[in-house]
C-alpha cells in the first residue's frame, strides 16, 4: 500500500510547527514535495503539491522501482539503522561518511538536525547504488526546545544528559534523506519520549553498559534505556534514526518486488 500523502500540514508533538520547507530543490518534509525536476516532483507527480497515494502507488509498482535486490546505501555507522533496514533490504549496505561536519547551525532543532542531514547527503561520494539514505537525529533539550542535545562525548557528558533528561518529556528529532533513482527527498519529525526519575542505580546502570556511545541524548530506547522510557507520542523509528514517514515510504519502496 502506498504511503499516505495528506493535503495539509500537521502540528508536530508538544504544539511545535511543522518542519519549514528547504530552498534545496527536491524536498521533502513530512506530507509535501519541491522538484528541480522540471513541472514533476519525485516518483512523477505535479511539482509543489500534495501527491495522490493512487499517483504513488501506479509509480512505486513500475519497473524501475523495484529495489529487491539492488544495492542500497546505508550511509550511517548507526547499527541500530541499521538494524530498522537491513529486514528490509538484504543487499544493504552499512557505511558512514568521514568528515562530514555536525555541528549544529544556529537555528531550531528542526533546522538542525535537517541542515545535518544535507550536510550528510552533499558529502556524498559518487556511486551507482540506485538507493541510498542519510539520517540525523536530535533531542531538543527539555528545559529549552530551542536547543539541541546531540550525542555525548564521553562517559560525564552522557551522565549529564541523562540527569537532565530524567524525570522529564522530551521531544526528538530525526531527519531522513532518500536519494531514490537521482533524486533527494528529506523528512524531518519529531515524537514525544518520557523518562521517568532515575534512580543512581539505575543511572550507573545505563552508563556502564556503553549503551550511551553514538546515541543522541546518550540513551538508546531498544537498548537498556528501554526499561524506563516509554514513547508518548509520534513514530518508534523517530526515536531509533529514521523520521516515521521515511521509514514509511522505505518500507513501501521495499514491497514492491
Amino acid at each position: 500500500m502506498a504511503p499516505e500523502a495528506p493535503a495539509t500540514m500537521q502540528m508536530w508533538p508538544c504544539g511545535m510547527p511543522p518542519c519549514i520547507f528547504s530552498s534545496r530543490p527536491s524536498m521533502w518534509v513530512g506530507i509535501r514535495s519541491i522538484s528541480d525536476m522540471g513541472a514533476h516532483s519525485f516518483l512523477g507527480g505535479p511539482s509543489d503539491s500534495s501527491i495522490s497515494p493512487t499517483h504513488l502507488m501506479g509509480n512505486l509498482q513500475s519497473p524501475r522501482a523495484t529495489v529487491w535486490g539492488m544495492d542500497v546505501w546505508l550511509a550511517s555507522n548507526s547499527e541500530r539503522r541499521y538494524a530498522l533496514l537491513s529486514p528490509l533490504f538484504p543487499s544493504l549496505r552499512h557505511e558512514g561518511l568521514p568528515g562530514v561536519d555536525e555541528t549544529p547551525p544556529t537555528g531550531t532543532v528542526e533546522h538542525q538536525v535537517l541542515a545535518i542531514c544535507q550536510r550528510k547527503a552533499e558529502a556524498l561520494p559518487p556511486t551507482e547504488s540506485p538507493l541510498v539514505i542519510v539520517a540525523d537525529t536530535m533531542l531538543s533539550d527539555p528545559d529549552d526546545h530551542s536547543l539541541s542535545m546531540g550525542k555525548p562525548r564521553d562517559k560525564m557528558h552522557a551522565a549529564i544528559m541523562l540527569h537532565r533528561l530524567s524525570g522529564r518529556l522530551h521531544q526528538v528529532w530525526s531527519a531522513t534523506g532518500v536519494r531514490w533513482n537521482g533524486t533527494w527527498h528529506y523528512w524531518c519529525e519529531a515524537s514525544v519520549v518520557s523518562i521517568p526519575d532515575l534512580t543512581d542505580e539505575q543511572l550507573d546502570k545505563l552508563l556502564s553498559s556503553d549503551s550511551w556511545k553514538g546515541k543522541a541524548g546518550g540513551y538508546d530506547l531498544h537498548g537498556p534505556m528501554g526499561e524506563h522510557a516509554r514513547l508518548v507520542e509520534g513514530a518508534e523509528s523517530t526515536v531509533l534514526g529514521f523520521a516515521g514517514e521515511a521509514m514509511a515510504f522505505l518500507e513501501t519502496l521495499a514491497s514492491t518486488r
